[in-house]
């Protein structure tokens, strides 16, 4: 049981996909009250039969709540809802809680925009996914100055370990720099498998010698029997959401003068298993680009 030591009002939550659903419901679990909106109608529907309230537009979300958790699909999705001039207006004197994964830049200018508009703007992407978010077990990496964070820390807690990375721009790096490992390692583990299996190798041999080397990552073992069922369904991370951050982490690191060569190599592997239709599938979905060939 969530201990609700929080002393927020009302929290909105803005974006119930994947992941802002089952927060919210972790918060309702908590006993706080929440407010929910999400563009897209149909995503709101498991909220309706619990005590959350739904917002009917981003400024009656504003109006309803001192603080706002966003939880959606990247940078561009928030300015169009938050920094709309309907809702500009309405966050003067409202926090506003980033914790998807956007780019540090972004972040930053987030941070600009909102301040300028008489809010408070802080950072808090995670660390897992689906389960993890249920079991309240997130890494929680949090931009943010030391009064943000202790001021946050209860509400955020809610969640999982909340921990002070930094200021703003800083958590969303090291959010973006753990996810090109979920890339270049899953890809990596997928043509290794992939080999195998066209090599007539036994797929058990390789794994136990794999997991009693310095090569091993648990990762390996999640998405093993995917790749070996071909079964993709019932995502915590889709493949799409991985190409975009991807694409994030290529602009931000070449920006900052880093070889990204390897990486291209990846971004194309998720390109093709997206253009395939498996864009909304488990991104271990990258094993088919790897295993098929490229008729680009």
């Amino acid at each position: 049981m969530i201990k609700n030591e929080t002393n927020t009002g009302t929290i909105g939550i803005l974006g119930t996909g994947l992941m802002g659903l089952p927060m919210a419901q972790r918060l309702l679990t908590a006993g706080l009250p929440i407010v929910a909106y999400n563009r897209t109608i149909a995503k709101l529907e498991p909220l309706r039969s619990t005590d959350a309230t739904i917002a009917q537009t981003v400024p009656d979300l504003l109006q309803s709540c001192s603080v706002v958790i966003t939880m959606m699909t990247d940078a561009t999705a928030i300015q169009e809802t938050l920094l709309s001039d309907a809702a500009r207006s309405h966050l003067a004197d409202r926090t506003v809680i980033q914790m998807g994964t956007i780019a540090p830049s972004e972040s930053r200018q987030l941070q600009q925009a909102i301040t300028a508009a008489g809010g408070d703007y802080l950072e808090a992407p995670v660390l897992g996914s689906i389960p993890q978010v249920q079991q309240g077990s997130l890494q929680v990496m949090v931009g943010a100055s030391p009064e943000q964070f202790e001021q946050w820390r209860s509400l955020l807690q809610a969640f999982g370990t909340p921990q002070l990375i930094g200021p703003v721009g800083a958590a969303a790096a090291l959010k973006l720099a753990l996810n090109q490992l979920i890339g270049s390692l899953t890809t990596a583990f997928a043509l290794s498998l992939g080999f195998v299996q066209q090599q007539g190798g036994n797929v058990d041999t390789f794994m136990q010698i794999l997991r009693d080397s310095a090569l091993y990552a648990p990762t390996f073992d999640k998405k093993l029997q995917r790749m070996v069922d071909h079964d993709y369904t019932n995502p915590n991370f889709p493949t799409k959401h991985l190409l975009k951050d991807m694409n994030l982490f290529l602009q931000e690191a070449t920006i900052a003068g880093l070889r990204v060569d390897s990486l291209d190599g990846v971004r194309k592997i998720l390109e093709i298993a997206c253009d395939a239709g498996l864009s909304e599938s488990d991104y271990s979905a990258l094993f088919e680009a790897v295993i098929g060939k490229d008729e680009a």
